[in-house]
């Protein structure tokens, strides 16, 4: 019998609970190990030489990093359901979405926020910076508003299909929502695509994450916010 695979992630790493989103999609069990990056473990920087998570280690032993390259090998390697799109035009919005979101959305929104909020209690860097958490909380509305404009062209972001782009959004998402900062109460349609995507069983497990010392607010793990 093969062992289970293994999944290196951080609770508020949003490109590990991508992976966790898409393993849950594929009905994939998995287990699940925090690793804590900052201290730069020998062994784990053997697996992953960027010392970044997700690694996931497959039932046979092969390792898989980086997160965009851990679910394209899942969609292929479990092609049902197809999460990055049937046809070709669709695979190329659904990647362009999903470079988006963690890139460009990342970087004006996850890294002002869940960054300088929690991640730097972590490394020991000193207090948040309140322009960085200032600018995070500015640029989320632009983000929340071009999530409503895409769900009322479309069922999902990329189409009529659940595909990365919204996983990959709702990854992000969730991370700044544990946080209690994202605005839902201004953004009716982009709350109503989340509610959807947030009832889904591949988001169990992260709706049942807790950060020791640092809780979420009440409404983070309730389907009905």
């Amino acid at each position: 019998m093969s062992a289970m695979p293994l999944l290196y992630h951080l609770w508020l790493s949003p490109f590990s609970r991508k992976v966790r989103i898409v393993l849950g999609e594929k009905g994939i069990d998995v287990t699940l190990k925090v690793e804590k990056v900052w201290e730069r473990r020998d062994e784990f920087l053997a697996l992953n030489p960027a010392g970044e998570v997700p690694v996931m280690v497959t039932d046979d032993g092969m390792v898989l990093s980086e997160s965009a390259a851990i679910v394209e090998y899942l969609d292929e390697v479990h092609p049902d359901p197809p999460l990055i799109g049937r046809a070709p035009a669709m695979r190329a919005e659904t990647r362009r979405l999903v470079a988006w979101f963690d890139l460009k959305f990342h970087n004006e929104v996850t890294a002002n926020l869940v960054n300088e909020k929690i991640m730097k209690r972590f490394l020991g860097l000193g207090e948040p910076d309140s322009a960085a958490i200032r600018a995070g909380n500015q640029n989320i509305h632009f983000h929340l508003d071009y999530i409503s404009y895409l769900t009322e062209q479309r069922r999902w972001i990329a189409g009529d299909e659940l595909t990365l782009a919204d996983i990959a959004a709702a990854a992000h998402l969730s991370c700044v929502d544990y946080l209690g900062d994202v605005p839902w109460d201004d953004h009716s349609a982009a709350r109503e695509w989340y509610a959807r995507i947030k009832s889904r069983p591949s988001f169990r497990s992260l709706l049942g994450d807790h950060i020791p010392g640092a809780p979420p607010p009440k409404h983070y793990a309730d389907l009905d916010f």
